[in-house]
């Protein structure tokens, strides 16, 4: 069983089918990215797997859990606990500090700990801009508070939406470099986004187009995926 388990997979909204019958598993320790142009379901599917909304039809097993049909409370528990969300938009509080930001998660999940916090900004190597405040900080060094708020509390998945979205080409390294040290740790990792050089880090790529699967692309470990196949990856429909 995998880590994560879509099933059936459709979201409606009035006439609207964002999502059409969608079937996806996510292994333990699995990098996956997803793609697709505008309106092909991307975001529906990140909320709906975040537990920021509900399918209106099909399952979602996250942990051996069945948590389709949980109520908004049940499914805040379940993303405060299983999930850690990365934002392009970062966010971050305004008037917190950067390593107040972390602890905010800290305290909806269980208790502040400055200590612990600092050692999570140390990570993603910004310990000395722990008192300043998010103004005070540049897009790329905001993205790793959030990185950082988001591995607070050691969650199973981690969800990033258009994670390099608003960097330039320097933090944008930075924020991939610190993925793939997260991923080489073991950590399970769903990219939402639409920059091919960060879907080629992943291990595979869901192509998502009018609300349906309709490719996975399984990636080389160094293949570049450009829209079209390279010889060193395989199509799975």
């Amino acid at each position: 069983m995998g880590l994560l388990e879509l099933k059936g997979i459709s979201k409606i909204y009035g006439s609207v089918h964002a999502l059409q019958s969608v079937d996806l598993t996510v292994e333990p320790g699995e990098w996956l990215a997803i793609m697709g142009p505008s309106g092909s379901g991307k975001t529906t599917l990140m909320n709906i797997i975040g537990c920021m909304d509900k399918a209106t039809q099909g399952t979602v097993i996250l942990d051996g859990v069945n948590i389709s049909r949980e109520s908004a409370k049940r499914l805040t528990a379940v993303r405060r606990d299983k999930i850690g969300l990365i934002f392009q938009q970062f966010h971050l509080i305004n008037y917190l500090t950067a390593v107040e930001n972390i602890m905010a998660a800290q305290y909806y999940h269980s208790m502040p700990d400055e200590k612990e916090a600092l050692e999570a900004l140390s990570r993603v190597g910004l310990k000395e801009r722990a008192k300043h405040f998010p103004s005070q900080l540049s897009g790329g060094e905001q993205q790793r508070v959030c990185i950082a708020r988001a591995l607070i509390n050691y969650p199973m998945l981690i969800l990033a939406d258009e994670p390099t979205g608003n960097l330039d080409e320097a933090n944008e390294k930075i924020v991939l470099d610190i993925l793939k040290r997260l991923h080489k740790d073991g950590s399970t990792i769903i990219v939402v986004t639409h920059d091919p050089e960060v879907a080629e880090e992943a291990q595979r790529t869901v192509i998502l187009e009018h609300g349906k699967i309709a490719r996975i692309v399984q990636n080389d470990s160094r293949a570049v995926f450009n829209g079209e196949v390279s010889p060193n990856i395989t199509l799975t429909v």
